[in-house]
């Protein structure tokens, strides 16, 4: 409940007005609702249906997402869930890394001071598909074009889903076996039956519809691509997904996207994440991540720590970029302090990605890529918004001795705001501000 009421919900639905029509089709579902359910699921690192299923159950979440009775059926459904995340688009969704930052500003969690000093990093975000092979891009392919082809109504002299799969399954025996010249040679088949079908195809020009074209040229990207070619294709119903190479000894290739990372150096709240498309050098992302960070947060950092990987970056902006390096004896200790505090941004890294879905993303399309890394920042904020109210309760219960200087510097928050109400209605009296000021 002091998480619900300390949200601004009714932000959400000014922000969020110009992207819903009020006269076209059915309602849409509660703003609050919606919004909710998305916090509620990157917070507890569950799935849509996950979270409607615990919804139903939980009368906690149906208090924080507006409801007044207990319901027993579901809000909405999976469907809905993913035509709405596809409306809000990548400024709808920082709308909801912002008010986390804005509500613990509001609750004293947290100083705008903090955020002068950042931590920058940059991890991959994997992408839902498998680990990509020649022959089972080609056979898959193949399979993609024969169903679309039948949709249309394309006559195929010949469809190779009986050859097809046979090769397939020869093709993954030679390889286990290590006999690599005979999984080539099938390998090789596969391409040319993918080549024959591409070509059977195109010769009904007539019925080829808008997506059978999409699905040829991604056909013909597979088709002609090498293992030097670049702007490979990893996956067909993914195109999009790049081959990353991070220099982890345990996972050689990742296939996904880069996100860049923003955290404050001194406290580890999330201010920014942002997927690029590309691979882009590390270096190359640090004015566009400094930029969301300083649009969400409304603090312009004036010191940014980052690890080797931003070296000869070109920034150019006003913040002060620190390249933390093993060399510090010609450095000063208070600099050398925050030095130390860049690696704080690496446990961040690993929580977003084991606790809240950036380890694997299941939203499809390049949309997806974007408001996933988001989604998930907020979720990290959310979960520490409420290791922050569960610490407040435990202190108000009587155990104040267990974070004592949060205690204070929150009690001290809650008395200035009082004052602040008082000055602006002297007519009100001091008597809620001599409580808080006894009971602080």
């Amino acid at each position: 409940m002091l998480l619900a009421d300390s949200i601004d919900w009714k932000s959400f639905e000014d922000a969020l007005e110009s992207r819903f029509c009020a006269d076209n089709g059915r309602p849409s579902c509660p703003v609050r609702l919606m919004v909710g359910l998305q916090y509620l699921k990157y917070t507890a690192g569950l799935s849509d249906d996950g979270v409607l299923a615990e919804w139903c159950e939980n009368p906690y979440w149906q208090c924080f997402t507006g409801g007044t009775f207990f319901e027993h059926e579901f809000p909405t459904d999976q469907a809905s869930m993913s035509r709405w995340r596809r409306k809000l688009s990548e400024d709808g969704a920082e709308k909801l890394l912002e008010e986390s930052l804005k509500t613990g500003l509001r609750q004293g969690f947290m100083k705008k001071s903090e955020f002068k000093r950042v931590n920058v990093d940059t991890t991959v975000a994997e992408k839902n598909i498998r680990f990509p092979t020649d022959a089972r891009l080609y056979e898959r392919m193949r399979e993609r074009l024969v169903d679309e082809a039948s949709e249309c109504g394309i006559p195929l002299r010949q469809t190779y889903a009986r050859v097809g799969k046979q090769l397939l399954r020869r093709q993954s025996g030679y390889a286990k076996a290590r006999q690599l010249k005979r999984a080539a040679k099938q390998t090789r088949k596969l391409h040319t039956i993918l080549g024959r079908t591409i070509r059977n195809i195109e010769s009904h020009e007539e019925r080829i519809s808008d997506r059978m074209q999409g699905l040829l040229d991604t056909a013909h990207r597979i088709f002609e691509q090498t293992r030097k070619s670049g702007g490979k294709v990893y996956s067909i119903h993914e195109p999009q997904v790049e081959c990353i190479a991070k220099g982890k000894a345990h996972k050689r290739y990742e296939f996904g996207t880069k996100v860049g990372l923003v955290t404050s150096s001194k406290t580890n709240w999330i201010l920014g994440a942002k997927a690029f498309r590309g691979n882009p050098y590390d270096g190359h992302t640090l004015e566009d991540a400094l930029g969301q960070s300083t649009r969400l947060s409304g603090v312009e950092p004036e010191m940014a720590m980052c690890d080797l990987g931003y070296r000869g970056s070109g920034y150019e902006g006003a913040c002060d970029i620190q390249v933390v390096n093993r060399f510090r004896k010609q450095r000063s200790r208070s600099l050398c302090r925050w030095w130390k505090r860049r690696s704080a941004i690496e446990p961040v890294v690993g929580h977003v990605k084991s606790e809240h879905r950036m380890n694997r993303n299941y939203l499809g399309g390049e949309i997806g890529d974007r408001l996933n890394c988001i989604f998930a920042a907020a979720g990290f904020n959310m979960r520490k918004l409420l290791r922050a109210f569960a610490l407040f309760l435990r202190l108000v219960s009587g155990r104040p001795d267990c974070g004592l200087r949060a205690w204070i510097r929150l009690r001290a928050a809650r008395l200035a705001q009082s004052i602040a109400a008082v000055m602006a209605q002297p007519e009100a009296g001091w008597n809620h501000v001599a409580q808080n000021a006894a009971f602080a």
